[in-house]
């Protein structure tokens, strides 16, 4: 075999390796995924960064900083979804280290549909801070972007431990005093503590799907 040829098919071999390398490079920044620990147990996320890249950047940054350690589920309705990551055990905001509201991103094709996690915003579309929810039926009528409704961002959805998402939105709940709002009873009556949120890394299997996500180093 003459010396170009051998040349040429190395470097076509070496493109072929290098392709799946950088494939599952783009997939995991495409789709970190977080573990939010509770008191009621774990349960993982998988973020789409493709399609919502604002939303994602901005939710990995409060996890980044350790911002939802210690924050509860304040607001639980066991048709709807589970709200957290703003208020502590004592139902205080907390305001130090949230940043500037980002922009909404309803538009983005990710629907509300059960187990998806989203950004809970004021009626100003684009408020949407550190506060977020995961959809426990399918509220894609009520919650998805549409003609003359901004709708909610939703931007990733549980992979793993729907088991404890269902634990947490069948928990009995209260009226609690510094919570009342026209839902009526829905923070949890033994609250609901996020103990860590951090970026897990996944195992990849022999055939190249992931297996179950494990802590990052």
């Amino acid at each position: 075999m003459k010396r170009g040829m051998c040349l040429s098919l190395g470097l076509a071999m070496l493109a072929v390796l290098t392709i799946p390398i950088a494939t599952l490079a783009d997939d995991a920044a495409a789709n970190p995924r977080v573990k939010i620990s509770t008191t009621l147990g774990d349960f993982v996320v998988e973020l789409d960064a493709e399609k919502a890249p604002i939303t994602v950047k901005n939710f990995l940054g409060y996890v980044n900083d350790g911002f939802y350690e210690g924050m509860i589920f304040h607001r639980v309705m066991p048709n709807f979804m589970i709200q957290g990551g703003g208020f502590d055990e004592n139902m205080v905001e907390k305001t130090e280290g949230v940043k500037a509201p980002i922009k909404l991103e309803s538009d983005n094709g990710i629907k509300n549909v059960k187990y998806t996690i989203a950004m809970a915003r004021k009626p100003n579309p684009d408020s949407a801070t550190v506060q977020f929810f995961i959809n426990v039926t399918d509220n894609t009528r009520i919650l998805d972007h549409r003609p003359g409704y901004p709708g909610y961002a939703a931007f990733g959805k549980v992979v793993e431990g729907q088991d404890i998402v269902e634990k947490i939105r069948t928990t009995q709940c209260i009226l609690h005093e510094k919570y009342k709002t026209r839902d009526g009873a829905v923070t949890p009556k033994t609250p609901v503590v996020i103990k860590k949120a951090a970026v897990v890394k996944t195992e990849a299997t022999k055939d190249g799907t992931d297996a179950k996500s494990k802590d990052g180093e």
